[in-house]
């Protein structure tokens, strides 16, 4: 089969365009289709980019465009409570100073990444198709021909679906997933206070659902507030007036007084994960391979992940003359990500059941247990290092160093 180009990505969102833009620095042919007009679209979220998450950006040649409107994670503050009660005093903090390479991540806003993402494709030599799908794929021996929703057919050595948690292309695939619906929806906003926040991330876990906290760039907060999703409805309809009054006795008023900031905006929440990462001339990469709760801030970071791991399996591959869209090459991909994909999920789908309950005796075996890793160095160390991406067996972008 004749092909088009090597890689063709279905969808050019975040995972998607740093995909593109790791593969085609490396000098593969690379063709990004999305069905999203052209031009950055913020949707109001802001990102908690782990310590490698930052490395690969760094890498990658993308962090300079957005270093300035970062804002360190220096210390991260868990506990356990009720709306207007305030937090047990059983908690579990986390300070940056207690491991040798920095700040354990940095905030970002969708606002600064995606704009200057979408520059740095701009310098590559990459083949871009806005506003048309993906609607069909067929693979053979040696290529997978794919139709485009205006009518062209493109051939390429692989077709890579990063087309979110409802792939089109793992459905087309046959591909399924596993997972279920939470009882919870994510209200994102962010908020401007009186205090400085130095660069404190809260994580308050409350019975309904956690509240994340997150410090932005002044004295501003990006919020992920998990809400019962009935009451979320609600609150997503209601003026700013009312928001800001379900939201104090949960924020509390340790920043002093909140305003919100900008729009306002709401995700159902669920956890889903692909039962196979990878199939005949396709593989999967972030929310089209796993969408967990946000609860630990690492949706983005694995798929950043996915990405630098993908990229060098195939830059390696085909240095070493292999087909790089066979099966056997894709495996390796699957194999480096599938055990850390489910552990991933386990744990943030364990952890949200565990706290979002008011059952008594939960709430004092999870209060002793915060308590206790608080009170252990070198446990309280193995979890920072955990959260700022510093553990397992790393792709090399995630390490800083070019592929």
């Amino acid at each position: 089969m004749r092909t088009d180009t090597d890689i063709l990505i279905a969808g050019a969102g975040l995972n998607g365009s740093t995909l593109a833009l790791a593969l085609a620095r490396e000098g593969f042919r690379v063709t990004l289709v999305d069905p999203a007009p052209p031009g950055p679209l913020a949707d109001g979220r802001s990102y908690a980019l782990s310590l490698g998450s930052v490395r690969a950006l760094k890498a990658l040649d993308l962090w300079g465009a957005v270093a300035a409107e970062a804002q360190p994670i220096l210390r991260i503050a868990v506990s356990d409570g009720r709306a207007g009660e305030g937090a047990s005093p059983l908690s579990l903090h986390f300070d940056h100073a207690e491991i040798e390479e920095g700040p354990m991540g940095q905030m970002v806003e969708d606002r600064h990444l995606r704009p200057a993402l979408t520059e740095a494709l701009t310098t590559q030599d990459i083949t871009r198709i806005d506003g048309v799908a993906v609607t069909a794929q067929t693979p053979g021996p040696t290529g997978v021909e794919v139709s485009l929703s205006d009518g062209r057919r493109i051939t390429a050595t692989l077709l890579v679906g990063c087309d979110g948690g409802r792939s089109a292309t793992a459905r087309r695939a046959g591909i399924d997933r596993i997972g279920w619906r939470y009882w919870q929806t994510a209200l994102v906003a962010t908020v401007a206070h009186e205090l400085p926040h130095e660069g404190t991330a809260h994580q308050f876990f409350m019975p309904e659902g956690p509240l994340a906290i997150l410090p932005l760039r002044g004295n501003r907060a990006s919020l992920v507030w998990s809400e019962d999703r009935h009451r979320a409805t609600s609150l997503a309809r209601s003026d700013d007036a009312g928001y800001l009054a379900a939201l104090r006795p949960r924020f509390g008023d340790f920043l002093g007084e909140i305003t919100l900031l900008g729009g306002r905006f709401s995700y159902p929440l669920g956890l889903s994960v692909a039962r196979r990462f990878v199939a005949d001339r396709v593989a999967l990469l972030g929310d089209a391979a796993h969408v967990v709760h946000p609860i630990a801030g690492q949706g983005l970071n694995a798929g950043i992940k996915d990405m630098a791991t993908l990229a060098q399996v195939l830059v390696e591959a085909r240095r070493r003359g292999e087909d790089f869209g066979r099966s056997d090459v894709l495996e390796r991909y699957q194999a480096w990500r599938r055990f850390d994909v489910a552990t991933l999920a386990l744990a943030t789908d364990g952890i949200n059941r565990l706290f979002s309950n008011d059952n008594p005796l939960l709430r004092a075996t999870r209060d002793l247990g915060l308590a206790a890793v608080n009170a252990l160095p070198g446990l309280r160390r193995g979890f920072i290092r955990e959260a700022a991406g510093l553990t397992g067996d790393s792709p090399l972008l995630l390490q800083g160093r070019p592929i």
